[in-house]
């Protein structure tokens, strides 16, 4: 090689970054990567892998593993167990999103029914800062139950005694 054409330090080539000019530069590249990747599919990268990443990452990892030392078999049940684990998470927090909905559905018809069992009974309830007496003549249903007491309709949420 001649020296000449990589500077007269044969120690650190002119063509060598500085470890300065190397950090700028993996930014530099680092925002055209995300620039590109939001122009191409139109979204943010994403900040957490999910199963599927590593599924796909798994499956990388397998198809370009070095043939001569392949990975042993317990990275392979580890990085298993790693999946399966993500996995059950991963459907118990969708389960926990449907049991709060299905909170939510509960409340109400429990709202809705507390509201239809004062119908005709005498109530009082709480109405900005007068209280209102009076006999419940109507219930609408649906989330927010409301009763009809002396001609007006009051959201259950409102009532504070029910009478016998």
């Amino acid at each position: 090689m001649d020296m000449e054409a990589i500077g007269a330090n044969p120690q650190k080539p002119e063509y060598l970054l500085s470890s300065d000019e190397l950090d700028r530069r993996k930014r530099e590249v680092s925002e055209i990567n995300v620039e590109t990747f939001r122009e191409v599919a139109g979204k943010a990268p994403k900040q957490a892998l999910g199963k599927d990443d590593f599924l796909q990452l798994l499956m990388k990892q397998l198809a370009y593993q070095d043939p001569m030392a392949p990975m042993e078999d317990k990275e392979f049940i580890a990085q298993m167990a790693q999946f399966s684990s993500l996995e059950q998470m991963t459907a118990m927090s969708e389960g926990f999103a449907r049991l709060g909905q299905d909170f939510g559905r509960i409340a109400d018809v429990i709202s809705g029914t507390e509201a239809a069992s004062a119908l005709g009974k005498q109530v009082e309830l709480v109405d900005g800062e007068q209280v209102v007496q009076g006999v419940v003549r109507a219930v609408t249903r649906g989330a927010n139950p409301q009763v009809m007491v002396n001609g007006t309709y009051y959201d259950w949420d409102q009532v504070s005694v029910v009478f016998e």
